[in-house]
């Protein structure tokens, strides 16, 4: 049986009327001491599931309160920590601006702010978001 993840995270693809959505610098640098720039996301907390977990983490990170919309799908990898290789999830929910502003994010974020959707999949420093953001992209145009 195979194993899965030792660390699971979600977030969000949250798309406003302008077809925006937002984007985060995290506080935290790359293991190249390289900004990030990201899709807010975050540890699944005990007793939480996948879309709960995803929505706390864009109000905490993003300053936004959302709507799900549609799972978006997984992003899988490999990371290094303290010599070992760990293997995360990160689950990604297309979702719909409901109120808040990228200002009121928290103190993980040195910035967030709204970019359109196709800017955001240039800007995205890892493959798996700008994958997600494609995918909502293509949505958005399905009529979904």
């Amino acid at each position: 049986m195979a194993k899965g993840p030792d660390e699971v995270s979600a977030g969000g693809v949250v798309v406003d009327d302008e077809g925006r959505t937002v984007i985060i610098v995290p506080t935290r640098r790359a293991a190249s001491g390289a900004k990030v720039t990201a899709l807010p996301k975050g540890h699944i907390d005990p007793g939480e599931d996948a879309p709960t977990a995803a929505l706390r983490e864009v109000r905490e990170e993003a300053g936004i309160e959302a709507e799900i919309i549609e799972k978006l799908g997984d992003v899988r990898y490999w990371y290094q920590r303290g010599g070992r290789s760990i293997p995360k999830q990160v689950s990604f929910f297309m979702m719909r601006y409901l109120g808040g502003s990228p200002e009121d994010h928290d103190d993980e974020v040195e910035v967030a702010r709204w970019v359109p959707l196709e800017e955001a999949e240039q800007l995205l420093t890892f493959q798996g978001e700008r994958d997600m953001v494609r995918a909502a992209i293509d949505r958005r145009a399905a009529g979904k």
